[in-house]
């Protein structure tokens, strides 16, 4: 992978396609970096890669071919590779991989990235899908790695012309690209938006059931979906895009239930004290090595 470094080199190349002020960009050169979970040829990510130019420099480093609703896997039973393909005239990057894959690869082998850029997804990802959505796990590879992380998704009838997403997309990157306070975004962009709004995550309970098929041969074969039990939440991402609004979700890595946690540690502290006083006499050990993914060490120079 060829990648530059000089920074201040970039500053010209980009000044003039570059839409924010002159005056953030002396103080600031902006590299973005896009993958997906559609693959590297996907029109989305081509869409998103030509708007996001408009705010700096791009590479795009994406899966060889699709890797939808893979989540957030990570691949380490095998090492990656990649091949350098063009898209739209960008410089890019096919990885055998997952999308956290292609971020974590395409951070490392470029550097000093500002921006991680995921989508443009065909097909909403709203609500419960930021559990297995791999362009919401680029996104948060991103952030796992300190980067900021964006996915960005559109309605699946956007697959035959991403043309009229385009104007939402640039309003989106305008509005969170600032808010550098902002590390982690989940953007919905519907059909025909009326504007964009601050959500939360609609969470609602689902009916999953399985539709038995058959194959051309007679064998049997099943599909998985779900049902949602109840209408979503005022105010979150589902129920702004119902509604024609862009929705515009911060996330954050951290899962932990306070308010749950705070409630059983005070009715039932099991031996909290105890870990507070041993703390400061035992030294910890490190469990990296018994963890599911261990690392590789590397071999002695």
């Amino acid at each position: 992978m060829h990648l530059r470094k000089d920074r201040t080199l970039y500053k010209i190349r980009a000044a003039p396609h570059c839409r924010l002020a002159p005056q953030l960009l002396r103080q600031s050169s902006v590299r973005i970096l896009i993958s997906n979970d559609d693959g590297i040829y996907s029109p989305g990510l081509a869409a998103l890669a030509q708007v996001a130019s408009e705010f700096g420099e791009v590479r795009v480093v994406a899966p060889d071919g699709e890797r939808s609703s893979t989540g957030h896997a990570v691949t380490h039973t095998r090492p990656l590779s990649y091949r350098e393909s063009v898209i739209d005239g960008f410089e890019a990057y096919r990885v055998d991989g997952t999308p956290a894959d292609c971020v974590a690869l395409g951070a490392h082998l470029w550097g000093d990235v500002d921006l991680v850029l995921s989508g443009v997804n065909i097909g909403l990802n709203l609500g419960n899908s930021m559990w297995h959505s791999g362009t919401l796990a680029a996104a948060k590879q991103a952030t796992l790695l300190g980067l900021r992380g964006v996915a960005l998704s559109a309605p699946s009838s956007a697959a035959s012309d991403f043309t009229p997403y385009k104007f939402w997309m640039r309003k989106a990157i305008e509005t969170i690209l600032p808010l550098t306070e902002l590390r982690l975004l989940n953007i919905n962009i519907p059909k025909d938006p009326k504007g964009l709004l601050w959500t939360k995550v609609s969470v609602r309970q689902y009916d999953g059931y399985i539709v038995p098929t058959k194959n051309p041969m007679g064998q049997d074969l099943y599909w998985f979906t779900v049902r949602p039990l109840h209408a979503p939440d005022e105010d979150s991402d589902r129920w702004a895009v119902e509604r024609d609004w862009v929705s515009i979700t911060p996330l954050k890595l951290d899962l932990t239930d306070e308010t749950t946690l705070a409630r059983v540690r005070a009715s039932q502290p099991l031996d909290f004290v105890k870990a507070q006083i041993d703390a400061h006499v035992d030294p910890p050990h490190s469990v990296r090595a018994e963890e599911a993914s261990a690392p590789i060490e590397h071999p002695p120079a």
